[in-house]
C-alpha cells in the first residue's frame, strides 16, 4: 500500500514538472516571437527592405513614446481612452446584466426582445458612430455610448443564454423549499453564472476599448484614436504605429486584470 502511494505522488510530480516546463516553453515561445518579430522589422527598416517613413520601426515608436512623455501629452491621450474605455466597461456591465435578469425573469419580454437583439448585436456599430455624433454631439459622452454600442447586445445575449442554463434541479429545489423567483435569482442564478459574467466581461472589455476608438477616430480631439486618425492625416506614421503598440498593451493588461479576478474567484470555490 505504502509503496502505490509513492509511486502515486511520485507520477504526480513528474506531471506537475511537465506541466510546468509545457508552461514555460509556452512563455519562452511566445517571447521569442515577439523577439524576432520586433529584431526584423527594426533590420528590415535600417537595410531599407521596408520603408522606414510608411512602416516605422520600433526605434522610431520608441523616441515618439519618450518625447510625447516627456511633454505629457502621452499620459493624456492615454488617460482619455482609458477612462472612457472603463466606463463604457463599467456601464455595460451594469446594464447587460440587469437587462439579462429581466429577460430571465420575464419569458414573454424575452421573446419579444430577443429578435431584436439579436439584430442589434449583428448591426455594424461602426455605422452608428456617425449618427451618434449627430445625435449626442461630438463629446465624451458619445464616445462612451460608442464604445457600449459594440459590446451590449451580445453581453445580454450571452448573460441571459448563461442565466437560463443554470442547472434547473437547483431551481426546483428553491420553488419546493417554499422560495419565490427572487430567491432563485440571488441565491442560485447569479452565483451559478459568475464564471459565465466574468468570462463576458474578458470579452467585453477588449470591445469597449474597439468602441471607444472608433468613437475616437470621429469625433474627439484626445485619445489614442484621435492620434491615429490625425497622425495618418498629417502622415505622422510614427504616431499611428505608437497608438496602436499602446492600445494592444492597454487591451492585454485590461483583460489580464479581469482574468486574475476570474482566477482569485475560482480559488475560492
Amino acid at each position: 500500500m505504502s509503496k502505490e502511494v509513492v509511486k502515486m505522488s511520485t507520477g504526480q510530480r513528474q506531471y506537475l514538472k511537465n506541466l510546468k516546463r509545457s508552461r514555460q516553453l509556452v512563455q519562452l515561445a511566445r517571447a521569442a516571437i515577439f523577439v524576432i518579430f520586433v529584431a526584423l522589422w527594426e533590420i528590415s527598416t535600417r537595410l531599407t527592405w521596408i520603408d522606414s517613413f510608411v512602416f516605422s520601426s520600433p526605434s522610431r515608436v520608441i523616441k515618439t513614446m519618450i518625447s510625447m512623455a516627456q511633454n505629457h501629452s502621452l499620459f493624456i491621450h492615454m488617460g482619455v481612452t482609458l477612462w472612457e474605455t472603463l466606463a463604457s466597461f463599467f456601464f455595460v456591465t451594469i446594464f447587460g446584466v440587469g437587462i439579462a435578469v429581466l429577460l430571465w425573469s420575464s419569458p414573454k419580454v424575452s421573446a419579444i426582445l430577443e429578435p431584436y437583439l439579436v439584430v442589434l448585436n449583428s448591426l455594424p456599430k461602426s455605422a452608428l458612430a456617425p449618427l451618434l455624433i449627430v445625435w449626442l454631439g461630438a463629446n465624451t459622452t458619445t464616445i462612451i455610448v460608442a464604445g457600449m454600442s459594440v459590446a451590449i447586445f451580445g453581453a445580454i445575449i450571452n448573460l441571459y443564454i448563461g442565466f437560463k442554463e443554470v442547472d434547473p434541479d437547483k431551481i426546483k429545489l428553491i420553488y419546493t423549499l417554499g422560495g419565490k423567483k427572487k430567491d432563485t435569482l440571488l441565491k442560485v442564478v447569479l452565483p451559478a453564472s459568475v464564471p459565465v459574467i466574468l468570462g463576458v466581461m474578458k470579452v467585453n472589455i477588449g470591445l469597449c476599448l474597439v468602441g471607444v476608438v472608433i468613437g475616437e477616430f470621429i469625433g474627439s480631439k484626445e485619445g489614442l484614436g484621435y492620434l491615429i486618425i490625425y497622425g495618418s492625416q498629417v502622415f505622422k506614421l510614427d504616431w499611428v504605429i505608437m497608438s496602436i503598440v499602446l492600445l494592444c498593451i492597454m487591451a492585454m493588461i485590461l483583460y489580464s486584470l479581469i482574468n486574475l479576478a476570474e482566477k482569485m474567484y475560482l480559488k475560492r470555490l
